[in-house]
């Protein structure tokens, strides 16, 4: 199970690594989302929703093999939670719940020539590769219960 761990980890920090950077379409749009926010601003946004993650990955690798000390796993909970309270507020909440015009133009602008599998509510619909990411968040908390067990 750590391995799997370590597994959706990594995917998860490639993710927020290269999404943005890496044309893999149609399931990103690295174009829309540069002319959106500029390469400078784009770089700092990388920087700061990466770090966290990678040093997280990089730790439990470390101690794979030996146990998770309990400052990493207080380390993992809290990114991972953050960052799946994160994804539920961006995404799911303006989405199923709340609409969010303001929100919703910008992703249509971000995401809008992306892929995606769900009918559009709100004046949105989460994509494919994000749908994914949050799918995969999910996965690590559970990975993670079943591993602090």
């Amino acid at each position: 199970m750590v391995d799997l761990l370590i597994a959706l980890q990594g995917l998860q920090v490639l993710f927020l690594w290269l999404h943005d950077w890496v044309p893999v379409p149609p399931l990103n749009d690295v174009a829309a989302v540069r002319a959106e926010d500029g390469t400078a601003k784009l770089a700092r946004t990388t920087l700061i929703q990466a770090a966290p993650w990678t040093i997280g990955l990089v730790a439990s690798a470390y101690f794979a093999k030996v146990g998770f000390p309990p400052w990493l796993r207080c380390w993992l909970w809290v990114s991972y939670g953050l960052l799946f309270a994160g994804e539920i507020r961006a995404w799911w909440s303006p989405y199923l719940v709340e609409a969010e015009p303001a929100r919703a133009a910008r992703y249509r602008r971000l995401f809008g020539r992306t892929a995606s599998f769900l009918p559009q509510r709100n004046g949105m619909a989460p994509n494919t590769l994000h749908c994914l990411l949050h799918a995969c968040t999910l996965a690590t908390l559970l990975v993670l219960a079943w591993v602090s067990i």
